[in-house]
């Protein structure tokens, strides 16, 4: 049952790419009491959000005349192209929105250029507006929100925000939020191969690698990775998975791209990026982030050396 059930100022919602993410953040939002129309790539996938109460658009361009601001989280840049620009696109729509909130992780050049294009075609505004925190965070209504876009725009999404997150910053204009979830995912990225190698390394040596994050906490060592992310890896609970390989992967990717471009070299980054393609071309592409950790067992198997004696702790 919704936790606030007056709706009758309440704009009318769009969702446009329900997968892990889009699925956690529409039962959010449908919880909450917003109405909601929904749109997916893959029609199954739209199951559970249809059984809590949304309803179904036919196309990207239905969603948005269904609704006043269309949320979008799909896979890529070339995915956002087209379910703004292809054939049954939100530039298509005649009325309906005129906010598009993009949750999606793609390059800040091309948000910059398809929020000038948006704006000039339809008028409709355009925020970025990349998250962090996973599926869980966004059942919480506590993601962190990187945003990019104007002033007022910002202060029209605040509520559906704000039901969604813990944690929203305005890091500049269009595209600030995409640079912002650069530098993320270089973070989380370098993070969880450490968390992996922290690990490999306990359990080889043989000290009770589950009393890791307890006995660091408060040190210089402690962080969200090795209280959050640490033990799940520590268990091997990898399902429901945090996010997929070919994802990160993705994202570390556009990472070096993006350094790359200013004419930076991070080998950190170039590291860790490495470990997940190594990881994917495993045949891991759908694996849960958390399980990196498979990449090191599996290296220690082919080398020879005995496997490392799992602690699961109390």
């Amino acid at each position: 049952m919704s936790q606030d059930t007056d709706t009758t100022a309440r704009p009318r919602l769009g969702f446009i790419g329900i997968g892990l993410m889009g699925t956690a953040m529409s039962l959010r939002l449908l919880e909450r009491g917003w109405p909601l129309t929904v749109w997916n790539r893959e029609r199954p996938s739209l199951d559970p959000v249809l059984a809590a109460g949304a309803a179904e658009g036919g196309s990207p361009r239905e969603v948005a005349e269904r609704s006043d601001i269309v949320l979008m989280c799909v896979l890529d840049t070339p995915a956002v192209e087209a379910c703004v620009w292809g054939r049954n696109g939100i530039a298509e729509a005649t009325g309906g929105a005129r906010l598009l909130i993009d949750f999606s992780t793609i390059d800040a050049e091309a948000t910059r250029d398809f929020a000038a294009r948006l704006r000039a075609q339809t008028g409709m505004g355009w925020i970025d507006a990349p998250v962090s925190g996973g599926p869980a965070a966004a059942r919480d209504g506590t993601l962190t929100v990187m945003a990019g876009g104007e002033e007022a725009e910002l202060q029209a999404a605040a509520a559906v925000l704000a039901d969604l997150a813990g944690n929203v910053t305005r890091m500049g204009p269009v595209g600030a939020g995409q640079v912002t979830k650069v530098v993320n995912q270089a973070i989380v990225g370098a993070g969880f191969v450490a968390m992996a190698e922290a690990l490999h390394l306990a359990e080889a040596a043989g000290i009770d690698a589950a009393a890791l994050p307890a006995c660091l906490a408060g040190g210089l060592a402690d962080s969200a990775l090795l209280q959050r992310i640490y033990p799940l890896m520590q268990r091997r609970a990898f399902d429901p998975p945090l996010g997929y390989s070919r994802q990160l992967l993705k994202d570390m990717k556009a990472v070096k791209g993006f350094a790359q471009g200013l004419g930076l070299d991070l080998p950190g980054v170039e590291t860790a990026t490495g470990r997940f393609a190594a990881y994917v071309e495993q045949g891991n592409a759908m694996a849960d982030i958390v399980s990196i950790i498979r990449l090191y067992e599996h290296e220690r198997q082919q080398g020879g050396e005995p496997a490392p004696h799992h602690q699961s702790g109390t």
